[in-house]
This record gives C-alpha cells, sequence and structure tokens, in this order.
C-alpha cells in the first residue's frame, strides 16, 4: 500500500511505512492500551476475531476500516490467529508520549515491529500446549542432499540431520513441527508434504541457506570460532541450521533465544515409521486427530510437562541402538521394584516447574518473577528427590540434579515468595536484599502514613470533618470537600493555607504547599523504588541464563526421571513385561494384547483376549478369520509392542522376545484421498508400493486385506504377488491378513509362510467372535452372518444366503463360468423372504402355560417342579 505522505497524518503515515516492511503479516500498532489495527489488516482481522469493525479518519477519500484488541489480552488473540493461518507482527511503542514532545508538539511516538508472532515461534505458555513440543523446522538441499534441522525455542532444543526428499515426509510426521522453511522458489516441491505433516510452508531467501555465510552465522550465534566442537556437519546440514538461525534472527527482531548446541542425529539410529504409519498405529494422535484414545494418551503417567515432551519423543522416535534400549530398560526395571521409592520420585516432581520454557522466557525478555521463582522452587525441589542405587541412566540424571546451590541461595535472598507476574508490577525483591530499595519502600510506604497524619491535621485547622487527602493521576495529591465547606476555607484565614486547583460540578479541590512537597518526595520514591526492581530484575535474568547450561541439565534429568517412574508405574499397575530385545530376528510374543484396546474393555468391565504371536521359524503369518473377529486389532498389538519394546518401555504381554525392528509398515483402514483425486483403492495400492520399495530384511509390516478395493481375481492375484515379494525380495517379518482364502495354500509353497486364523464360533445361526488366535485357517468368512449383526434387513440377508449358496455350488461343480453361475440364480421377486419360522413349543412350556401361580400352594409348587424337572430332554 503505498501512499503520499502529505496526504495522511504523521500516525498514519508511520503506520503505512512499517506496514510496508511487513506485507504478509497483521500489524499489530501499539497506541496506548490498545493494539489497533487498519485497513485490510482491520477487515481480516476483525473477521478472524469476531470483534467489532469500526472506521477512524479518512484516506483517499474514503473511511479507514480500523479495529483493535486490549494489549493486556493480545495473547488469546495471537492464539486466534495463528490457528487460522495468520502471521502478526507486533509493533510496540519505544518511548512514552511525554518523551515523544520534547523533540516537537507534533512528534510522533517511535514504534517498532519487536517481533513476529509465526507458528513455529510461540513461547508463551498460552499459547502452547505445556506437552508438546513446538518445533520450527527447515529443510535444505546442497548438490542433491538434503538435511532437515529443528528447534523448539520454548526449551531450546536444537537437532539436525541428513535427510534425502523422499524421507522428508516421514520425518516431519515424526516430529510434527508447527512451520517448516524452505528456500524461496522450492515451495512446490515440498508444500504437499508439508501440508500433510499439518505445518504451514514458509520460505526464506537462498542467502539464508548459503552454508559458508551460515557457518560463520552459526558461530556467531554461539561465540565460537568452529561447529567442530559440536560434530562434524554436513554441507546441507549447515545449511538447515543456518535457515534456523536467520529465520529467529528475523522473527524475534535480534533478540535470539537461548538455543542448546545443535545435537546430530541418524536416521539408523531410530526406527523409522512413516507418515501412513502414525496414522494407522494411533500413536500420538488418534483418528480423529485428537490425542483421546491415541497410544501416547493411554500409557502417558508423566507428572511434569517436560516428562510429557520426552515421552512423546521417545514414542515418535523408538530407538535402533541396542546399548540405549538396555539401558532405558534398566532404569525402568529398577524403578518396577521400588514401589515406594517411585512414589517418593512422583509427589517430588509433581512441585516442580516447567524448567525449559521458564528459561526461554527469561532469555526473551518475555518472562517475569514468577518465572524465576519458578526456576528458584524447582532447583529446591530436585534437591528433595530421594537417592538411590540407580542404573547408570538415573545415576547421571541424579548428579545433573546437584550443582545449583549458588543460583538457589541468590533467587532464596532476592525473591519474595510468591511474586507478581509482570516486573513491572514491582513488589517481588524480598525486604533485605538491597539496602537502596529499601530505603525508597520505607520512605514511600511511610508517606502514605504522612499523608493520612496531615489529612487529621487539615481537619482540625479547617474544622471540616468531612475534608480528604485525594490522588488521581492528573492533579496528583489534592485536598478536597463540598462545596458547602470551600468558601470558609478560601476565606482568611485559611485561604493563606489552602490554594485552590480545581472546582467540579459537587467537590472543591485545594493543597498547600506541604503538601505538594511531600507528593514530590512520595513519588519519587516510589518510581525510585520500581526502577530500582526493575535493575536487579535485570542482573536476576542475567545470572538465571548465565546458568542456562546446568539448568538445561536439570530440566532433562528430572524429565527422565519422570519417565522412567511413569513407564514403571505403567508395568506394574498394568502388568506388563520387560520384553528381551536383542540383534537377532526374533519376534515372538507370549499373551500380547493391545494396550488402548484393552483400557477401553476395562472401563466397561470386559476382558482383553491376549495372543501369541511368533514370527521367529516362519517370518509371515497368513492370517484369515471373518471381520469383527479382531484380525487388525491383532495385527496392530504387535507392531504397539514393537515399539513400545525400543522406546524403553515394558510391554502388555506375559513374555516378549523382538529382534531390532528397523522399519515398520501399516497398512490397515484406508480411506478416499478426495483432495488429491485418489479412490479407497489407489491410497491402498500407494501405501503398498511404497511398503514394497523400501521395507528391509529388519522391517516389520502389517497389511491387511490387500487388494480388497478392485474385482475379486484382480484382487486375489495383487494380494498373491504381493505376499511373495515381501517373502522372497523384502525378506521381513510380516504379518498378513486376507479374505482371500485361496491365498492359505502358499504357506505349502513358501517356506516362510504359515497360516493362523482367528477363531469364531457358530451358534443357532448367528456367529460368536472368540477373539482368539490360532495355527490354522478359517473355514470361510462368515460375511453373511456379520451383515446380520450389523441388522442388515431380514430378507437381504436371506436373499445373501441363497446367492452364497448358488456362488459356492459353481465353485465346486466347476460350472460354466461366473456369469453362467449368475444368469442361473432365481430372481430376487420370484424368492419371497420366508415367512418367519414358528419355533416349535416344548412340553415345559406347555404345562407353565396352565400354571395359576396364585393358587399353588407351596406343597403343589415343589411338586411342580419335580415335574417339570423331568420333562427336561437331558433328565
Amino acid at each position: 500500500m503505498t501512499t503520499a505522505k502529505s496526504t495522511v497524518t504523521p500516525m498514519m503515515a508511520q503506520y503505512l511505512e512499517i506496514k510496508e516492511q511487513h506485507p504478509d503479516a497483521l500489524l499489530f500498532y501499539r497506541m496506548g492500551d490498545f493494539y489497533e489495527m487498519f485497513f485490510d489488516d482491520a477487515v481480516a482481522a476483525a473477521e478472524a476475531l469476531d470483534i467489532a469493525l469500526t472506521k477512524r479518519g479518512k484516506h483517499d477519500g474514503g473511511d479507514i476500516p480500523m479495529c483493535g484488541v486490549p494489549h493486556h489480552a493480545a495473547e488469546g488473540y495471537f492464539l486466534t490467529l495463528i490457528r487460522k493461518g495468520f502471521r502478526v507482527a507486533v509493533c510496540e511503542q519505544m518511548e512514552s508520549p511525554a518523551e515523544a514532545k520534547k523533540r516537537g508538539y507534533k512528534a510522533v511516538v517511535k514504534r517498532e515491529v519487536v517481533r513476529l508472532v509465526t507458528p513455529g515461534t510461540l513461547t508463551e505458555d498460552s499459547l502452547l500446549d505445556a506437552r508438546r513440543h513446538n518445533f520450527l523446522a527447515a529443510y535444505a538441499v546442497v548438490r542433491d542432499a538434503g538435511a532437515l534441522a529443528w528447534v523448539d525455542i520454548s526449551t531450546g532444543a536444537f537437532h539436525v540431520m541428513p535427510c534425502a526428499g523422499a524421507a522428508l515426509g516421514p520425518e516431519l510426521a515424526r516430529l510434527t513441527p508447527r512451520e517448516v522453511i524452505v528456500v524461496d522458489g522450492s515451495e512446490a516441491d515440498w508444500a504437499g508434504i508439508v501440508s500433510d505433516s499439518g505445518a504451514t510452508l514458509t520460505t526464506l531467501g537462498a542467502a539464508a541457506f548459503d552454508s559458508t555465510a551460515g557457518e560463520k552465522r552459526l558461530c556467531a550465534l554461539y561465540k565460537v570460532g568452529s561447529l567442530d566442537a559440536f560434530g562434524g556437519f554436513s554441507r546441507p546440514e549447515i545449511a538447515a541450521m543456518s535457515a534456523v538461525a536467520e529465520y529467529l534472527d528475523i522473527t524475534q527482531k535480534g533478540n535470539l533465544p537461548l538455543l542448546r548446541p545443535p545435537v546430530q542425529e541418524g536416521q539408523s539410529a531410530v526406527m523409522q515409521i512413516d507418515a501412513a504409519t502414525r496414522r494407522s498405529l494411533e500413536l500420538t494422535h488418534a483418528m480423529n486427530g485428537g490425542k483421546q484414545g491415541s497410544l501416547l494418551q493411554c500409557i502417558d503417567r508423566t507428572v511434569t510437562a517436560g516428562g510429557a515432551r520426552l515421552l512423546e519423543r521417545r514414542l515418535s522416535s523408538p530407538s535402533c541402538t541396542l546399548t540405549v534400549i538396555t539401558d532405558r530398560q534398566d532404569a525402568v526395571s529398577y524403578l518396577t521394584e521400588q514401589g515406594r521409592l517411585v512414589e517418593d520420585i512422583r509427589e517430588k516432581l509433581r512441585g516442580t516447574h516447567d524448567l525449559d520454557r521458564a528459561l526461554s522466557r527469561l532469555a526473551l525478555d518475555r518472562g517475569g518473577p514468577r518465572d524465576m521463582a519458578a526456576i528458584r522452587n524447582t532447583i529446591a525441589q530436585a534437591a528433595l528427590l530421594p537417592a538411590g542405587d540407580f542404573p547408570p541412566i538415573l545415576e547421571q540424571a541424579a548428579q545433573d540434579l546437584k550443582g545449583h546451590d549458588d543460583l538457589l541461595a541468590l533467587l532464596d535472598d532476592a525473591l519474595v515468595a510468591e511474586p507478581p507476574l509482570l516486573s513491572r508490577d514491582g513488589g517481588f525483591i524480598a525486604p533485605g536484599y538491597n539496602a537502596e530499595l529499601d530505603e525508597a519502600r520505607k520512605l514511600r510506604d511511610e508517606g502514605r502514613s504522612v499523608i493520612a497524619a496531615m489529612q487529621a491535621d487539615f481537619v482540625e485547622l479547617s474544622g471540616v470533618a468531612s475534608l480528604k487527602i485525594k490522588h488521581n493521576n492528573v492533579l496528583g495529591y489534592f485536598i478536597e470537600t463540598t462545596a458547602t465547606h470551600a468558601e470558609k476555607m478560601m476565606a482568611p484565614p485559611l485561604n493563606k493555607t489552602f490554594i485552590h486547583r480545581q472546582t467540579t460540578a459537587n467537590q472543591v479541590r485545594f493543597t498547600t504547599v506541604e503538601l505538594s512537597e511531600i507528593e514530590t518526595r512520595i513519588l519519587n520514591a516510589g518510581s525510585r523504588a520500581l526502577e530500582i526492581e526493575k535493575r536487579l530484575y535485570s542482573s536476576l535474568t542475567q545470572a538465571i541464563v548465565a546458568q542456562a547450561g546446568p539448568l538445561g541439565a536439570l530440566g532433562r534429568a528430572l524429565a527422565e526421571f519422570d519417565l522412567a517412574t511413569a513407564l514403571a508405574h505403567l508395568a506394574v499397575t498394568e502388568n506388563w513385561v520387560r520384553p528381551k530385545i536383542d540383534d537377532s530376528r526374533a519376534f515372538d510374543i507370549k499373551g500380547g494384547r493391545h494396550p488402548v484396546v484393552e483400557a477401553a474393555l476395562q472401563k466397561d468391565g470386559a476382558p482383553f483376549i491376549a495372543n501369541d504371536c511368533g514370527l521367529t521359524d516362519a517370518p509371515i503369518w497368513l492370517l484369515t478369520g471373518p471381520n469383527m473377529a479382531g484380525k487388525s486389532t491383532f495385527l496392530r498389538q504387535n507392531a504397539l509392542l514393537a515399539i513400545l519394546g525400543q522406546m524403553g518401555s515394558f510391554v502388555p504381554a506375559s513374555q516378549a522376545h523382538i529382534g531390532v525392528v528397523s522399519q515398520i509398515f501399516s497398512r490397515v483402514g484406508a480411506s478416499d484421498d478426495l483432495a488429491r483425486g485418489r479412490s479407497t483403492f489407489m491410497v491402498e495400492m500407494v501405501e503398498t508400493a511404497a511398503i514394497l520399495n523400501q521395507a528391509d530384511d529388519r522391517a516389520l509390516v502389517i497389511l491387511d486385506e490387500i487388494g480388497r478395493g478392485t474385482a475379486t481375481y484382480d484382487g486375489l492375484s495383487i494380494a498373491w504377488a504381493t505376499l511373495e515379494h515381501l517373502h522372497d525380495v523384502n525378506r521381513c517379518r510380516a504379518l498378513f491378513a486376507t479374505h482371500y482364502h485361496e491365498m492359505s495354500t502358499l504357506s505349502a509353497k513358501l517356506d516362510g509362510v504359515e497360516n493362523a486364523t482367528v477363531t469364531v464360533k457358530e451358534w443357532d445361526g448367528d456367529v460368536i467372535f472368540l477373539h482368539e488366535v490360532k495355527r490354522g485357517t478359517a473355514d470361510r468368512s462368515y460375511g453373511v452372518q456379520v451383515a446380520r449383526l450389523a441388522g442388515l434387513p431380514a430378507v437381504v440377508v436371506e436373499r445373501a444366503k441363497v446367492v452364497l449358496e448358488a456362488l459356492e455350488k459353481g465353485e465346486r461343480e466347476g460350472g460354466s463360468g461366473r456369469k453362467a453361475i449368475i444368469d442361473d440364480l432365481p430372481l430376487f421377486a420370484a424368492t419371497p423372504p420366508p415367512a418367519p419360522a414358528q419355533p416349535k413349543q416344548s412340553e415345559v412350556e406347555t404345562i407353565l402355560q396352565q400354571v395359576m401361580p396364585d393358587e399353588l400352594t407351596p406343597k403343589d409348587a415343589l411338586a411342580l417342579i419335580y415335574e417339570l424337572r423331568g420333562k427336561l430332554p437331558d433328565h
């Protein structure tokens, strides 16, 4: 938006100039106690926030649209706008109106954008989920090699890893960042992948991704001469980290957050799980997109925000390194035998605060005295954690809890027990900490008692009992009385003492020389006390930030204790066992259970039927059985057991032996992808193709009903070929569920395939699901019976039986083809639904119909019981 500055007011000219620098963001322009928006920003914000759209002044002959929000409530509005896809530029007043007037009567208050609020750069508690990370990621490509860097500025965590373009989707699905940065001009290449992850796509110029300049930028950020101390980073990794640092510099306006040294990750170090598999297994989000019903929600027993974030990271990135897995298991195993210790630790952890985020806010100058108190209280609480003969991972964490005595003593001496939220409110420095502050406070506070004594003196002098000394921001301190008594005070001799200042409708206001002098002393003391507190706040912040490294280690230690005790508590209360994890290709589960389904059944008082799964001798199970029998649950639960085991948790089973799983692929259930014009069958084929092209011999693959979305023989042939490829080429461990019973013959042809089925029982035409998995094949699918259970009209069920019998007869007799069988079926109209069968009345029922209970004597009733028992068929 451009305009000749001579046609607008100085303030509007300032607004337009600042807005021109941030065309892609809503400009929150600070005016006193409000953030104001104008022109198109106002129209968009008013609609998004559902607030009133007004107008202010004219521009080019038309009204200027305007809306505004109170500055003290701005955070809530930021969150709404961010969720609706907006970015916000926060423009603050950099001086007071009084300071501006010193430059000239018409001088405009200086304003600057101090921060860009974007999805990946949030730090405020009210804008974040305390139990989840808020990652900002950047993807860089240098000479056909890619790398992904990600940061959570609310905690300071900074990571980087090599990442080929084909792996970007799975990695974003693992991290679930809120915002992803790519180089300008490449957005078309990555928009679909980023959108699938739920993140916002942001572009930066190529200069931000320059690895040579980026290395210098990162060295300056960490104040080091070389990045070698942090690891040997490749050019793409440096480029990705550089883009993150540049974007933070842009959005935070040079006030960079407190970032920990970057940590290199390797793809081979963690289990690879693609986006479709994560959705299918509902690891951190249920199918409806929420946390409720997910595995994360089911197993989360953590009591701190840091522990909850660590749990999500471990669950999203199960380890493939045996030593790491074993160390984590040792910690949980030790704690499962220390019930009292676990409860003591968890009780102490409940008293801690979110150390990482409090530290980050203070470093960004967005914190307050309560963040300092949170750090003080957390250090003190950490010192109270009980000791134990801990295994290595917890012993290291226990060491990191120590060494904070000096900072604790400083904060204990400096802060009151319950400080206010904002430093500008004052009153957070404890009495006795600073002599200069105590002196200013004494004068300020005693000044109030002096005013009260002075009011009593004036009442006695004037003889006006209703006289009051009051204060406002315009007049300062003044004497107020009613108009009735004012004449007396303005007449000699009182007029020599009381100086008239103002007359209102019902009151007259005076001052005195003595009152003016006291006012100056009191006001100076109050502002001086506040300035001293602000200075002390700054020095305390510096002292805390100087200890960022040890405090970060303390935060990680508390999270490690929280997660280990939470997993131990889960294992004990839910009867989970420690799995044996090794380098073999074993996969033997005894009494395995699906943790989420079991928890849901427990609420209804129903038992979960546990099942075994053995893929060691025959690495592929071909699973048959009817719908609703529990095949999908069985498939998913075994994948979840591998994930839980390799994240370091115990598992819901009576016994488990799992050879390290490098990848998990799940294709269980599917739906249309209408946005991309793909049918259910196409989605199924795309996901199956990804599995067959990527799965290695250490992968675990679970597949359900491959080929069901097309013609019978087409589907059977696809499923058949897929199973053969998994067996001969991928050579992975797999659970393959199908309704194509013809495939059961593959077990005789392929050494690594074994048949299994989910058992059912048929009773009086109904099917009863036993949910038990055993070796063998299902004799049929029971589809018609399941349809009946689902509530299909009886006439449809009966017709289905007729068609099924004809088709099966044709298959058995080797007829002249399916069309001939179909043509030979009797017409629907010619086969009216059979009348409901009248149940034959038993002899017992006949006798009972003739009995009049009210006329029976006790002796007759007993004789009747013997008679009825004698009529029973098995008597």
